[in-house]
């Protein structure tokens, strides 16, 4: 979380005009759900036990306030690196990278429509 917290303070260091802040995107989130890989395969298939791998695959789904949904993911080389709550944290940064570029589509588009 540190890196989306430096990367939009340096963005707000140099901003002149109108910008998509870390806090315009957190503040669009209506439901965030972690999981990971190994309880996602479990619903998802029927009798079959989910390779050992999904253990260390950390998943964040992001529900926008829109109904847009975005799924970021995270998993160490080596099961052995594996931390249950740093993994959230960076399934959950990789998820927020994604939106970042929607939400600034969606400004410009905001900004052309009122001739800026």
């Amino acid at each position: 979380m540190d890196s989306l917290k430096a990367s939009d303070a340096t963005a707000a260091a140099v901003a002149v005009a109108q910008r998509v802040t870390l806090a315009d995107i957190e503040g669009a989130i209506a439901h965030r759900y972690d999981t990971t890989g190994e309880r996602a395969a479990q619903n998802a298939v029927d009798g079959v036990w989910p390779v050992d791998q999904l253990r260390i695959l950390s998943i964040c789904l992001l529900v926008m306030k829109n109904g847009f949904t975005v799924i970021g993911h995270s998993a160490p080389a080596s099961p052995e690196n594996f931390n249950a709550d740093f993994g959230r944290d960076l399934a959950y940064q990789s998820a927020i990278r994604q939106l970042w570029p929607l939400m600034g589509f969606a400004l410009r588009d905001k900004l052309a429509l009122a001739g800026q």
